[in-house]
């Protein structure tokens, strides 16, 4: 059965889809066979990957009957990634959208019947934790939350895990937050170390892994791919960074599903 990873942020800017995106790509390309499936209204999956709101069927015509999963889901470039884009979607049919994703079983069962063959479906959600991003947990298995190194983000911490607390006891109660995202890091700038610190030191969720604000991600957007097929040292080295996120995140999440390898201690050995 996949596991089913939301990525999630209390507000917009945090560079969610950025993350959703590669950590897509990362985890495809260390042999997981990953579907990324875009559920925000606005289609920042597409849009990140140069896309226009006519050009790919997907979500959208799924939950109305208007496409087959075999329709809807859209084979990549790369070997084991797939991508369920949002679907063509007019602006002033947002709303419609956003009902046919709430209503109760509507997303679990476009996961169900796009997902056979996957070990890891990675949700984009839109930004804060409104309806559809609520809808996102009912169904999933774990939570990523992408929070900004700045002291209001810092703040309003509290606020996510009051939406994930609540759809656990109401609604799922197997979810679980696999971990705190710090995101937009620069390192020059003063107070990052201070509220960096304090995520760490105040929420052990906060992952070790960071996403810097970079140049990198702006040039691999405007070109409509992900950060590490831009080909240069720039992109190479981010595009690291993300091997080294779903590494951190498969071991937590291994260790929440009570998989974690248990390190087997070596009997004594002589070498000559």
């Amino acid at each position: 059965m996949a596991r089913r990873l939301v990525i999630a942020s209390q507000k917009g800017g945090v560079g969610k889809t950025t993350v959703a995106l590669n950590l897509a790509v990362a985890l495809a390309e260390r042999g997981r066979r990953t579907l990324l499936v875009d559920l925000d209204p606005q289609g920042a999956i597409g849009l990140s990957l140069a896309k226009g709101d006519t050009e790919l069927v997907g979500l959208a015509e799924l939950v109305t009957g208007q496409a087959s999963p075999p329709e809807a889901v859209l084979t990549t470039r790369l070997s084991g990634l797939r991508l369920l884009p949002r679907g063509r979607l007019d602006a002033t049919d947002v709303a419609t959208f956003e009902e046919e994703i709430a209503r109760p079983g509507a997303l679990d069962a476009a996961l169900e019947a796009t997902e056979a063959g996957s070990d890891v479906v990675v949700v984009d959600t839109p930004s804060g934790l409104g309806r559809v991003t609520s809808a996102a947990m009912v169904v999933a298995d774990f939570v990523l939350m992408a929070f900004q190194t700045e002291a209001l983000a810092l703040r309003s911490v509290g606020q996510a895990f009051r939406v994930i607390e609540h759809v656990q006891t109401t609604a799922n109660a197997r979810l679980q937050l696999v971990g705190i995202l710090p995101t937009l890091v620069e390192r020059e700038r003063p107070g990052t170390h201070t509220v960096l610190s304090e995520m760490w030191n105040g929420f052990p969720d906060t992952l070790e892994t960071v996403v810097p604000r970079t140049e990198a991600f702006a040039r691999a957007s405007a070109l409509g791919i992900p950060v590490g097929f831009l080909g240069a040292s720039a992109g190479e080295s981010e595009a690291r960074r993300f091997h080294l996120l779903a590494d951190e995140l498969e071991a937590r999440m291994n260790r929440l599903q009570g998989m974690e390898r248990v390190h087997e201690a070596q009997p004594a050995r002589q070498l000559l």
